[in-house]
């Protein structure tokens, strides 16, 4: 049962752990996570000017792919400024607004993400599959229409479940264990049984998780089923060169959620770990997804080094 009454101590901010067992040496973590931070921003962001500068890049997979980027800037940017605050200024305060803020952006744009890749797999199936019919499909009202679909979808979805742990009664500890505002550590903290809301976020992530794989593979069985009917070899390696890039970074964001959540569901490991593991998932996909697609794309390279050279 949960109980609550007036004379408990409302808790009016929350302690973030950080990363304790690394923390001897603050500035050396401080100054590897800020190199971390300044190289997600730089390279998601020269991949933004590129697609946005260079006429060749002005086609829907790009433009999707700019979203991307995008997203990957919003979702580090929730969890880096106040880790690096932590490391500097052993700053590990966060009022229950902001927290409840961070937890919900955090959620949200991991699930805006998973929906923009889906997107993404949509447009190359589109690509490969009916060719004809690809300019009259992938239209710029219907690449605009879904980017901010996906955003809209995430956020109603995730943001509405959330709200009601704000009503939880927090009458201390406030220590999360954990660097940053992970719904799971918050509503842990409450005074009250909280059986509903752990197995509603479960429903929830699981979900928003696995729907959009599902369809992402999907997608991909189909488009396989496609290029492996085209006669010619060369053909086929150029069908297959179209979807390779976003294929991989398909696979490491999967990969990295898998890590996550398995993370949580083992048992007897330590929040250390869990931590480490959460802050793998803000951090990979940030950092590999426009290296993946200037090294693998000769457009992409193309645009990024005619942004930089005429900079």
């Amino acid at each position: 049962m949960a109980f609550y009454n007036e004379n408990m101590t409302h808790v009016t901010q929350f302690l973030l752990a950080g990363l304790p067992f690394l923390q001897d040496h603050p500035f050396l973590l401080f100054s590897l996570f800020l190199t971390i931070y300044i190289t997600i921003l730089t390279g998601n962001a020269v991949l933004v000017f590129a697609v946005k500068t260079y006429h060749k890049l002005h086609t829907p997979m790009y433009f999707f792919l700019s979203y991307l980027a995008i997203l990957d800037m919003l979702l580090t940017t929730t969890v880096f400024p106040k880790l690096l605050a932590i490391f500097l200024l052993n700053s590990h305060e966060i009022s229950f607004t902001a927290c409840f803020i961070q937890l919900c952006m955090l959620h949200s744009l991991g699930f805006a993400e998973g929906l923009l890749l889906l997107i993404m797999a949509f447009d190359r199936y589109v690509a490969v599959c009916t060719p004809l019919r690809y300019t009259a499909i992938m239209t710029d009202r219907v690449n605009i229409e879904m980017v901010a679909g996906s955003f809209v979808i995430a956020f109603v979805i995730i943001v509405p479940p959330i709200m009601p742990a704000t009503q939880l009664p927090f009458c201390g500890p406030n220590k999360i264990n954990h660097c940053f505002c992970d719904h799971l550590y918050v509503i842990r903290l409450a005074c009250a049984d909280i059986s509903l809301h752990v197995s509603l976020g479960f429903s929830i992530a699981m979900a928003a998780t696995f729907i959009p794989c599902a369809l992402v593979i999907f997608s991909y069985i189909k488009i396989i089923c496609a290029v492996l009917k085209i006669g010619s070899t060369q053909g086929r390696q150029k069908a297959f060169s179209t979807c390779s890039s976003h294929l991989m970074v398909v696979i490491i964001y999967y990969i990295s959620i898998a890590i996550t959540y398995i993370a949580y569901k083992v048992e007897n490991v330590s929040d250390e770990f869990h931590a480490i593991c959460s802050i793998f998932f803000t951090v990979i996909t940030p950092v590999l997804n426009p290296l993946i697609y200037a090294i693998r794309n000769k457009d992409v390279k193309d645009g990024i080094a005619k942004f930089l050279t005429e900079k």
